[in-house]
C-alpha cells in the first residue's frame, strides 16, 4: 500500500546512471535556485517602509536612498559569490569558504547558520506567499497557518520527485512573475513619464523629518537587506549545473542580481512616488498593484503570481538544503544519513528534515513574516561575513594575478554584512536571541557528531593481521511453546551452532504445566538441552538476560562466539504485524545493548 502511494506521489525510482539527466541548464536553474531571491521583493520594500512608517510617513522618503545601499551590497555580493563560484566549483559556498580559510569552527558556525536559515526561508517564503492569498482573499485570513503547512506539503513531494521535475514545475510560476513585475514597473513609470499618475508621496526627497535617528535608518537598511537571502544559493548548488558548471552558475547568478536589482529599486520607487502607507492585512506590493492595475484581471495576476513565488520560493530552501547538509555529513559534523540519495537521485533525508523544521517554525511564529523576518536576516548575514572575508583571505595568501582587484567586492561585502549584523545586534537583540541560543547548541551537536565518527573509525581500523580466535558457536534459542516455528527455529541453530540451549521462561504459578511442557519438548527434542526459567514478576527481559549473560562468560572462556536466536512468525497481510511480537521486538532491543552478545531472528512465514 505505502509503495503504490510512493510511486504516485515521487515516481518510478531513477537509475544512478541517469544523474547527468537531472542536471540543469540556466534557464531551468534560474527558475530552481532564484525564487527566493526574486521573490523578496515582495517584501523587501516593505520591510523598509514598515520601520520608517512606524516613526512617521513622511519618513518614508528615506527608502530611496536605503535601496541605493541595498544595491551596492548586492553587487558586491554577485561579484563576490561569482569569485566563490569559480573558486569552490564543487558547491559548499560559505561553508567550504569560511571552513578552508578561517578554520573548522567558522566554517560551522556559517554552515549551522544556512541550515537554520534555509529553514526559515521556507517558513518566510510560505508565510509571504500565504498573506498575498489572504489579500486577495481576506475571508481566508484566519487560516493562514493550515494554508502555510499545506502549501510546505506540497512543496516537499514535488522536491522528492527529482531535481528536473521540480525546476520544470517552478518555470511557469517564476517566469509569469518575473513578466508581471516588469509589466507592473513599466506601466507604473510610463503613467509617471506621461503624468497620469500625479505624485502622492508622503514627502519629498530632503524633506526634514522630525525624530529620524542614525538608528532608525539602520533599522530599515537592516530590515530590507532580507531581500538579498538566497543571493549565496547558487554557490551552494553548482553540482546542480550542466557543464561547464562553474560558468554556468555564474552566468545565472549574474543574471539573477540584474533582475533583482532592476526589481527592488524599481518597486523601491513605485512606493514612494504613489504614497503607499503599509497596512496591516494588505500588503505594499497588492496596493501598488491596486494604484497601477487597478482591480483588474491584472491586479489579480500579478496578487497569484506573487503568492506563487512566494510559495514556491521556498523551494531555493529546498535545493541548497539538501547539498549543504550533504556536504556537513561528508565532513563527519552531521549524520551519514544526509549522504544517501534518493530513489529520485535527490538528497530526500535533507529534503525532509527541512520540512519539518519549516512547519515548526511556522506553527511557532503563527505564519507571521514580520516575526521570521529579523532572525532570517541574521541567518544569512553571519555566512555573507565569514565568506567574504574568507575569501579576501584566500586571495591575500594564494596572491593570483589581479588579487587585489578580486578581494575589493569581497572587502566591500564583508563590512556591509557585518555593519548589517551589528545593526541587528544592536537595534533587535530582544528579536534575533534564539540565533544565540541555537548556533551554541549546533556547534555542540555537529562536534560530538564528529568526535563519535572519529571514534568509531578508530575501533573499526584494522591496523595489522589479526589471528581468527574462531572455536564454535553457543546458540540459545527462546522458545514459548512447542510449534513448527520452534520446530524450525531448531533446526536451523543446529546448522550455525556447536553447542543449542533451548530456553524457555514460564509465568505460570502451576508447576504442573512447566513439567508437561518440559517433558512434551524432551520428547520431541531428546538432544537439545532445555533451560526452563520460573519469572515470578511476569517478565521475560530480565530472566534471559541474565541467563544469557551467565553462558557468554562460560563461552567465552571455552573460545565460544554466544549468539541468541529469537524465533517469531511473519504475518501475511502488513496489518496483523500489530498484533504479533511485541516481546521479540523487546527483546531484540535488550540484546541488542549487550556486549559480546549476537542477536539473530529467525523468520517463519504464514501462509494464511
Amino acid at each position: 500500500m505505502w509503495s503504490v502511494i510512493k510511486r504516485y506521489l515521487i515516481g518510478k525510482p531513477l537509475k544512478s546512471s541517469e544523474e547527468g539527466d537531472q542536471k540543469l541548464g540556466k534557464f531551468k536553474a534560474l527558475a530552481l535556485l532564484s525564487s527566493d531571491a526574486l521573490s523578496s521583493i515582495a517584501y523587501g520594500t516593505e520591510q523598509i517602509v514598515l520601520v520608517l512608517a512606524a516613526l512617521s510617513t513622511a519618513a518614508i522618503w528615506y527608502s530611496i536612498p536605503i535601496a541605493g545601499f541595498v544595491l551596492i551590497l548586492l553587487l558586491a555580493l554577485v561579484l563576490s559569490y561569482r569569485q566563490i563560484i569559480h573558486a569552490y566549483p564543487h558547491g559548499g559556498g560559505a561553508y567550504m569558504v569560511s571552513s578552508e580559510n578561517l578554520g573548522q569552527t567558522a566554517g560551522l558556525i556559517a554552515g549551522g547558520s544556512l541550515l537554520v536559515d534555509y529553514m526559515l526561508t521556507v517558513a518566510v517564503s510560505v508565510s509571504a506567499g500565504t498573506e498575498a492569498i489572504t489579500s486577495a482573499l481576506p475571508m481566508l485570513y484566519h487560516y493562514k497557518v493550515p494554508i502555510a503547512i499545506i502549501i510546505v506539503f506540497l512543496i516537499t513531494a514535488m522536491n522528492l520527485r527529482g531535481l528536473r521535475e521540480s525546476a520544470s514545475f517552478l518555470m511557469f510560476p517564476v517566469y509569469l512573475f518575473v513578466a508581471v513585475i516588469t509589466i507592473l514597473i513599466v506601466v507604473g513609470i510610463g503613467k509617471i513619464i506621461l503624468g497620469l499618475a500625479p505624485f502622492h508621496a508622503t514627502a519629498t526627497i530632503g524633506a526634514v523629518v522630525p525624530g529620524v535617528t542614525l538608528g532608525l535608518l539602520l533599522r530599515a537598511f537592516s530590515s530590507g537587506s532580507s531581500s538579498l537571502t538566497g543571493v549565496e544559493a547558487i554557490s551552494n548548488a553548482v553540482p546542480f549545473f550542466k557543464a561547464p558548471q562553474a560558468k554556468n552558475a555564474a552566468g545565472t547568478l549574474a543574471l539573477m542580481g540584474g533582475i533583482l536589482g532592476f526589481f527592488f529599486a524599481g518597486i523601491t520607487f513605485l512606493n514612494y512616488w504613489y504614497g503607499i502607507v503599509p497596512t496591516e492585512k494588505v500588503t505594499v506590493l497588492s496596493q501598488i498593484g491596486t494604484a497601477i492595475f487597478g482591480q483588474g484581471i491584472f491586479f489579480y495576476l500579478l496578487q497569484f503570481s506573487t503568492a506563487f513565488i512566494l510559495a514556491l520560493a521556498a523551494n531555493t530552501g529546498f535545493s541548497a538544503f539538501p547539498v549543504l547538509a550533504f556536504n556537513l555529513a561528508k565532513d563527519k559534523f552531521m549524520p551519514h544519513m544526509y549522504l544517501a540519495k534518493g530513489d529520485r537521485l535527490g538528497y530526500s533525508n535533507g529534503i525532509i528534515t527541512l520540512s519539518l523544521g519549516s512547519i515548526i517554525l511556522i506553527s511557532i511564529f503563527n505564519g507571521e513574516t514580520s516575526r521570521l523576518i529579523p532572525l532570517y536576516a541574521v541567518g544569512v548575514f553571519v555566512p555573507f561575513t565569514l565568506s567574504q572575508t574568507g575569501m579576501i583571505i584566500k586571495w591575500n595568501r594564494e596572491r593570483p594575478k589581479g588579487w587585489m582587484v578580486k578581494s575589493i567586492s569581497n572587502i566591500v561585502g564583508a563590512l556591509i554584512s557585518f555593519s548589517i549584523f551589528a545593526i541587528l545586534l544592536f537595534y533587535r537583540l530582544s528579536e534575533i536571541w534564539p540565533f544565540f541560543v541555537i548556533m551554541p547548541i549546533m556547534l555542540y551537536i555537529f562536534y560530538k557528531i564528529h568526535d563519535h565518527y572519529k571514534k568509531i573509525a578508530l575501533q573499526l581500523r584494522i591496523e595489522q593481521s589479526v589471528p581468527v580466535s574462531y572455536k564454535g558457536n553457543t546458540v540459545v534459542v527462546l522458545i514459548s511453546n512447542v510449534t513448527q516455528v520452534t520446530n524450525e527455529a531448531l533446526n536451523y541453530a543446529k546448522s550455525i551452532g556447536d553447542n543449542i540451549i533451548a530456553m524457555h521462561v514460564s509465568f505460570d504459578e502451576n508447576p504442573e504445566k512447566e513439567e508437561e511442557f518440559a517433558t512434551e519438548f524432551r520428547e520431541k527434542y531428546p538432544d537439545v538441552r532445555l533451560v526452563n526459567l520460573h519469572s515470578s514478576y511476569r517478565t521475560i527481559i530480565a530472566p534471559v538476560l541474565r541467563f544469557v549473560k551467565l553462558v557468554q562468560k562460560k563461552s567465552s572462556k571455552q573460545g565460544y562466539t554466544t549468539t541468541v536466536l529469537i524465533p517469531q512468525f511473519v504475518p501475511k497481510k502488513p496489518w496483523q504485524h500489530i498484533l504479533h511480537n511485541q516481546t521479540s521486538l523487546r527483546l531484540r532491543a535488550a540484546l541488542m545493548s549487550k556486549e559480546n552478545i549476537i542477536v539473530s531472528i529467525y523468520s517463519y512465514h504464514l501462509k494464511e
